[in-house]
Parts: structure tokens; C-alpha cells; sequence
């Protein structure tokens, strides 16, 4: 029984202290962040830098990938009247093509992987500089990028594009 009563009077103090830490506005702010990445001018011109730096060797990757099947097509209707020595060279010669084809593409993929990754980060810490700007700006005690939930009148996604596209074209 007095433990109890302990635990009563352990629960009243503490609603008595949280009381006012309620009735306090708390001012929150979400910011969608896949927005921000698609509509974001610096989203936008990092997106074109990467498709400009990299479209030459995806464009030869394309061609080499195309050239590859034309000559595996062509092997493939001329095999069975090859003689058995030159039909095992060209099955060779092929798949040590196809085999620098895949490497090469691995390598594309990683570089441009590699690339975003860099490319992201600059546009998530303006972004960054940009929300706490406003976030002080505003007196925010919160501001969130991710949520399950969020009402639309929390949402500043809006007001973050327009400070950091304004930003961008200064």
C-alpha cells in the first residue's frame, strides 16, 4: 500500500512538472527532403553536371554493349557451319569482349555512383545551412526531414526551395 501511494504521488509530481513544458507552443516544421533533392536548382544543376560529365562514356558503353550483340548474333547464325576450332576462337574472342563489356560498366557504375554520392552531399549541406537559417530566422524549436506523418500546415518545404533556389541564383 505505501508503495503505492509512492508511486501516486511519483506520477502526480510529474505530471504537475511536464504541465508547463505542455502548455508551451512548440513551434514545428517538416521539409519534405525528396522534394527538395527534385526540385532544388542545385538539385537540378548537379544532376545536369553529372549527366554532361558522364554522358560520353555511357554513350560508348551503349555502343559497345550494341556492337557485342550484333557480333554474338552474327555467331550465333553462322556457328553451325563454323569448323569446331574457329567456332571455339570466336566463342573466346566473345566472351572475353562481353567479359571487359561487363568490367567497363561496373566501372562506369561505380564512378558515377561515386559522383552523385558527391554531388548530393553539397546539395544536402546548403540545403542543411539553408533550414537552420530558417529555422532561427523563425524561431523553430524542431524541423524534421523525415516523418511517417505530417500535417501540411507543418510542411516549410515550400519556403526552404524558395530561400535556397534564391540562393542558388545569386
Amino acid at each position: 500500500m505505501k508503495s503505492f501511494l509512492l508511486q501516486c504521488a511519483a506520477v502526480a509530481l510529474s505530471a504537475a512538472f511536464l504541465m508547463p513544458l505542455h502548455a508551451q507552443d512548440i513551434h514545428l516544421g517538416f521539409v519534405s527532403t525528396e522534394r527538395m533533392l527534385k526540385e532544388a536548382n542545385t538539385a537540378k544543376l548537379a544532376q545536369n553536371k553529372l549527366e554532361q560529365e558522364f554522358s560520353k562514356r555511357e554513350k560508348e558503353l551503349v555502343d559497345q554493349g550494341a556492337a557485342i550483340k550484333s557480333l554474338i548474333d552474327k555467331f550465333e547464325r553462322e556457328a553451325p557451319t563454323l569448323p569446331e576450332t574457329q567456332r571455339q576462337s570466336r566463342q573466346k574472342q566473345l566472351l572475353e569482349q562481353d567479359r571487359d563489356f561487363q568490367r567497363k560498366r561496373r566501372e562506369f557504375q561505380e564512378d558515377l555512383n561515386a559522383r552523385k554520392n558527391e554531388e548530393l552531399q553539397l546539395v544536402i549541406q546548403r540545403a542543411n545551412k539553408v533550414i537552420k537559417d530558417i529555422a532561427v530566422a523563425e524561431k523553430y524549436d524542431f524541423i524534421f526531414q523525415d516523418a511517417v506523418y505530417v500535417n501540411p500546415r507543418h510542411d516549410i518545404t515550400d519556403k526552404v526551395l524558395k530561400a535556397l533556389n534564391s540562393s542558388t541564383s545569386k
